[in-house]
């Protein structure tokens, strides 16, 4: 029987934290919490429960996540965000692989609360995710801010029923403000790899994430909430690219000559 090490990162997660160790505290046999020096009540929090906490620079999400894998001492890994938890069909689950533990990673359905409520459409359900591995087999990669858990190759994965319940926004100027974060984050790593943008990709690269999101997904199942989360998601697909741009042209107009 594997145990099990839970790995979170934090930055003012009062809000969230408490909900999410409360659902990893019967199938955790240790859980990390690293902090980026949050000015809130998330230290307090952490350290009311049964939690490693330690504290250090944020330097990227991939970073931050694979640091945290770093302290991890369990065979397997779980790794989860401050705004999500475990349902209860999804810790029945992990107990289950725990006790006849087969593949070398796992992964589930994460739903999606969104301004009040669950989303059952666009690509925000089944939002699947590798969260649950041999912490040896696999390890934090992608583009910031949108990590992901990349398996060497040849590693054995499979599928557990249950959610990953995600507290997503609760009102729609979260969502937007969020984006203008992340969107910053994308374009710069998208710069440092040499990635470039131009006028198709602005244009063509939001219409069709809107297409895909509210007709292909079928956000329109979803309401005023399906059609609010298409048309931001489409927005954030034109900021990425537009600040891209934008700092190719910055670049070059600082070269000389």
């Amino acid at each position: 029987m594997p145990e099990i090490s839970v790995i979170i990162i934090t930055y003012n997660e009062e809000k969230n934290i408490g909900r999410c160790l409360t659902s990893v505290e019967r199938i955790a046999d240790e859980i990390i919490v690293v902090d980026s020096f949050s000015t809130d009540n998330t230290a307090e929090i952490c350290n009311s429960f049964r939690v490693n906490f330690f504290q250090t620079i944020f330097r990227g999400y991939i970073e931050q996540k694979n640091y945290a894998l770093s302290l991890a001492s369990c065979p397997v890994v779980l790794s989860l965000d401050a705004d999500e938890a475990l349902s209860p069909e999804l810790e029945r689950s992990i107990v289950g692989v725990k006790n006849n533990w087969k593949y070398d990673g796992y992964y589930f359905n994460r739903l999606n609360k969104y301004c009040g409520r669950w989303m059952r459409y666009t690509s925000r359900y089944p939002d699947r995710k590798l969260r649950l591995w041999d912490r040896t087999r696999g390890r934090f990669g992608g583009t910031n801010p949108h990590d992901r858990v990349l398996m060497d190759k040849g590693s054995r994965v499979s599928f557990l029923k249950g959610d990953i319940e995600h507290y997503h926004y609760d009102t729609l100027y979260e969502h937007v403000k969020q984006v203008n974060r992340f969107t910053d984050i994308a374009a710069r790593a998208y710069y440092e790899k040499g990635i470039r943008s131009n006028y198709l990709k602005i244009i063509v690269h939001p219409l069709w994430r809107f297409f895909r999101e509210f007709i292909i997904r079928r956000g329109f199942m979803d309401g005023f909430r399906g059609l609010a989360m298409s048309a931001v998601v489409s927005f954030e697909s034109f900021l990425k690219y537009a600040k891209l741009r934008q700092m190719y042209r910055y670049d070059n107009k600082d070269k000389p000559g």
